[in-house]
């Protein structure tokens, strides 16, 4: 059918978004929060993968609701703000029951490699950068580009940023995205200049400059290991563990698609599945269980979309600075 109305992961209804952003670090925090709890899967496919609490979310483990993801620039110092959108949860009396009036916030977390980019090395990252993006979590609209956990970021030489999409199914499932991009490989193909996957924009979402044929410069970043790309999906289908899993594992193709290449040794790359659950997953078909499969081959195709449209609309919006130039700062193919 199209985008959602906000053509973001907020089209989901429970899903909130936050940012802390500290620009004289390059680095800063993105926050998905879900407080009525998600079941939630994850698959990390990246060769250089920073995370926190993605074993729990393997299906034959215990717990299969989470009240929040944490998206954190800063690479292994970067972890540190999870335990403030833990503490953030606690007070607010979300997490796992463990005893009366009391909750275990469950907030797996991964992180991205921005470091030296900014006044210092290290950025400095603590429990606060995670407790200041929730306070200003949002169910609508939320900013876009060099903010939140893609500060700092840069991808293929250019500067990468926070993108986010949505889709909307015929049948009315509600599937959203966002990444925070900071890859090694280019998400513009170089004989063209143009974005990779530009045929899947929706509704004139990238506007003129997402269109904007463009000189790709020499990657002016020396060295590797300085990368990763974060994603959540979410979506209100209900889904198990392991069907979060599996659409965690179709979105990768998202990235595979739009950044060339991706899944790289100097690359971290991880996404999240969310499932709020407001709709029953269909179960009826001429074969056991072909109903229900058909549903997760729809929310996953619909799943590496969004997150393809979120990579795009991320170059788009980025902005220049830290010495790396924006897609839109960069000069017109001729």
């Amino acid at each position: 059918m199209g985008p959602g109305p906000l053509n973001s992961i907020t089209d989901v209804k429970g899903i909130m978004v936050g940012h802390f952003t500290h620009r004289a670090s390059a680095s800063g925090t993105t926050v998905v929060l879900c407080l009525d709890g998600a079941v939630a899967g994850v698959d990390v496919r990246g060769s250089a993968p920073g995370t926190r609490e993605t074993d729990l979310l393997e299906p034959h483990n215990l717990v299969d609701r989470i009240q929040a993801v944490a998206l954190c620039g800063g690479s292994v110092y970067g972890l540190a703000a999870a335990d403030g959108v833990v503490r953030w949860l606690a007070e607010r009396g979300f997490g796992f029951p463990v005893g009366p009036g009391q909750v275990a916030p469950i907030v797996p977390a991964c992180v991205l490699f921005d470091l030296g980019r900014g006044k210092e090395f290290v950025p400095p990252v603590s429990r606060e950068w995670g407790y200041e993006a929730c306070q200003g979590a949002r169910e609508g609209h939320f900013p876009l580009g060099s903010v939140g956990a893609a500060t700092g970021a840069v991808a293929g030489g250019i500067k990468g940023g926070i993108g986010t999409a949505s889709e909307i199914l015929d049948e009315g499932e509600t599937i959203g995205a966002i990444v925070a991009v900071n890859s090694f490989g280019s998400p513009v193909d170089p004989s063209s200049g143009l974005l990779w996957e530009l045929r899947l924009e929706m509704r004139g979402e990238l506007g003129d400059l997402g269109r904007r044929p463009v000189k790709v410069p020499e990657r002016l970043e020396g060295g590797s290991g300085k990368h990763t790309t974060l994603a959540v999906v979410a979506t209100d289908v209900s889904l198990g563990k392991a069907q979060a899993k599996k659409i965690a594992q179709m979105a990768h193709d998202g990235i595979a698609r739009a950044i060339r290449p991706s899944h790289t040794m100097f690359d971290g790359d991880v996404v999240f599945c969310l499932s709020t659950g407001q709709r029953e997953m269909p179960r009826e078909g001429k074969f056991l269980g072909e109903g229900m499969a058909q549903t997760i081959n729809r929310v996953g195709r619909a799943a590496a979309d969004c997150v393809a449209r979120a990579i795009m609309r991320a170059m788009v919006e980025a902005t220049s600075g830290y010495g790396f130039p924006a897609l839109g700062d960069l000069p017109e193919r001729v």
